[in-house]
């Protein structure tokens, strides 16, 4: 019986990816617009795969409604050439996160998922390179919504759905590197554990008054209690 659910985050919380992810997405920009717009310079953290598409055409000139017209062969371009050109050496999983996920995965009262900004298919590459993707059941993904704080409350119905167990909010955690993240927690008002492993300094998070913040996940048992607490409303 299910009685508590974790939703990680992918970029900067389970793994850091090298530069191929900015490299795939310009050259399908490219292919697809002519242009990679501000592709080069853009900050990618915590944003929406679609988002990001929007903004850094937007920001060559291109208006919503000529983005649009193209948009799906653009993503279907991106998720092609991401899936040919990562390789396992691109993607580096972070400190602790697989002892983690172990730990985790041995809890028969914890369904895991993922709530993140990357298009299903892109974002579990990601995780199938570093061999974790299979903790991972279900999740909520930029496909799903234009919003990231839409995210949230996909997530949730898909994991009711999926368990038959309709959780309540403090049995909820959003796990993530980004304001994003906290921000999404709060949507369902469930407890949010930040970690400091991407862009984002534990300055910066903790003035975004996360339940919880880590530099790391190097002390799992730590990691783990903090997931179990439970968050009195």
């Amino acid at each position: 019986m299910h009685r508590k659910l974790v939703l990680f985050d992918i970029d900067g919380t389970l793994v850091k990816v090298g530069s191929v992810n900015r490299r795939v997405l310009a050259d399908a920009l490219i292919e697809v617009y002519g242009t990679e717009g501000s592709t080069g310079r853009h900050d990618f953290s915590g944003k929406m795969d679609g988002a990001i598409i929007y903004e850094v055409l937007g920001n060559a000139g291109l208006e919503r409604h000529e983005i649009a017209e193209k948009f799906d062969r653009a993503k279907d371009v991106y998720v092609e050439l991401f899936r040919e050109r990562a390789r396992p050496s691109d993607i580096t999983l972070l400190e602790g996160v697989r002892e983690l996920l172990d730990e985790l995965s041995k809890r028969s009262e914890i369904l895991l998922g993922l709530l993140t900004g990357n298009f299903e298919a892109s974002g579990r590459h990601k995780l199938k390179l570093p061999a974790i993707d299979h903790y991972f059941p279900f999740g909520a993904f930029a496909d799903d919504a234009f919003e990231r704080t839409d995210l949230p409350r996909i997530a949730l119905e898909r994991a009711r759905r999926m368990t038959g167990t309709n959780f309540s909010p403090t049995d909820i955690v959003i796990i993530g590197d980004t304001e994003h993240d906290i921000r999404c927690a709060r949507v369902l008002d469930a407890r949010c554990i930040a970690v400091a492993t991407g862009n984002f300094s534990m300055e910066e998070l903790a003035a975004h008054k996360p339940a919880v913040l880590f530099k790391n996940f190097a002390a799992t048992g730590d990691v783990v209690t903090e997931i179990l607490t439970t968050q009195h409303s």
